[in-house]
């Protein structure tokens, strides 16, 4: 018998936040501000978090297996340094938990080929290069990204503009598959886009955003910098002569500026307008060594942590186990009636 449709989307699910990150090494100051941050204050708001190291995802192209498990306990560590508690959240790596590559595959059939032909990462990560060569698993990576997040019924993710697409993929994998079996079995999921700064631009360059991989160490500030080094990037950012405006519309065309402020109003938890009120009318010789502070006092606490986390990599393991079991407990009674409502025998 087909599922009951809800009059209202998504009323009788459970609200519930799932997000990921891969494990990919080198956590940069816009990592912490565009997702650590935000998912630990999420464990605030009354609503289930589950968050998740993707590490099945990682292997969409070939990774160093020592430097993986590496990075995902250092991942592991940033939640963790940043404020993810057990008790208010779930944390563990995807692999742990087998459902994610069950529903993944269910996902690959009812997913279409159109679909994933349009996603705008797939067409970046093969521009110039000969895509035939590149791994059947980055091409579905967004149906796997969608049965991570449809697997525990998440009714909210919150994502940067860049995953957008690969949101509304998993809407539409959710709507054909209920469409396709009549019933209302998968919550239409809604994106979580908010905050000053979802995306931290190079401190060097204010249109790039900011990575581990730009070439310049001073472009970024990772999370494994002490304490003189944060101030000492600040200080030496990308500015321009101009003084800071009253409003958000002085810095349309000043992207470094723009990105300063952003940074500083998502470390104060400030609006963007506040931080302009604040400082309207005065130059960067005022406002750097004020972030500066600001940015030593948030993270060398972070960065402390990270260090003696990493120490003791048996911890991380449990924490992750842990995490995983959890999660499991969930996973595992909405892959099998996935399955069942697919016309699958499930005896137990």
């Amino acid at each position: 018998m087909a599922d009951t449709p809800a009059t209202t989307p998504n009323a009788k699910f459970k609200p519930r936040i799932f997000s990921g990150i891969q494990p990919s090494g080198g956590l940069t100051l816009g990592n912490y501000l565009g997702a650590l941050k935000r998912f630990v204050e999420k464990q605030d708001e009354g609503i289930e978090t589950i968050y998740c190291l993707v590490d099945l995802h990682a292997i969409t192209v070939w990774q160093d297996p020592d430097a993986l498990r590496r990075q995902t306990r250092e991942a592991a560590a940033g939640f963790i340094a940043a404020g993810s508690t057990r008790k208010r959240s779930i944390l563990f790596n995807q692999s742990q938990v087998s459902a994610h590559a069950e529903l993944g595959w269910v996902f690959n059939c009812v997913a279409r080929m159109g679909w994933m032909n349009r996603m705008t990462q797939w067409k970046d990560k093969t521009a110039g290069k000969d895509a035939e060569k590149a791994s059947l698993g980055l091409f579905a990576y967004p149906s796997l990204m969608a049965a991570d997040i449809l697997l525990y019924h998440a009714t909210h993710v919150p994502v940067g503009e860049d995953q957008r697409q690969h949101l509304e993929l998993t809407r539409d994998i959710a709507t054909k598959f209920n469409h396709d079996y009549g019933v209302d079995f998968f919550p239409i999921t809604e994106p979580v886009i908010e905050g000053a700064a979802t995306r931290v631009m190079s401190l060097r360059d204010g249109t790039r955003k900011m990575s581990k991989s730009d070439p310049s160490d001073a472009s970024r500030i990772n999370l494994t910098d002490d304490a003189d080094t944060i101030a000492k990037k600040i200080r030496k950012a990308k500015t321009d002569a101009e003084p800071l405006p009253e409003t958000m519309d002085g810095l349309a065309d000043r992207p470094e500026a723009k990105n300063l402020v952003n940074i500083y109003a998502a470390l104060a938890g400030m609006t963007q307008a506040e931080v302009l009120g604040d400082y309207a009318g005065q130059g960067f010789g005022v406002f750097k060594p004020r972030l500066a502070d600001l940015a030593v006092e948030k993270l060398s606490p972070i960065t402390t942590r990270m260090q003696d986390l990493m120490q003791d990599p048996a911890e991380i393991d449990r924490i992750l186990g842990a995490g995983a079991d959890r999660a499991d407990a969930i996973a595992q009674p909405i892959l099998k009636r996935t399955l069942e409502i697919a016309g699958m025998i499930r005896s137990r």
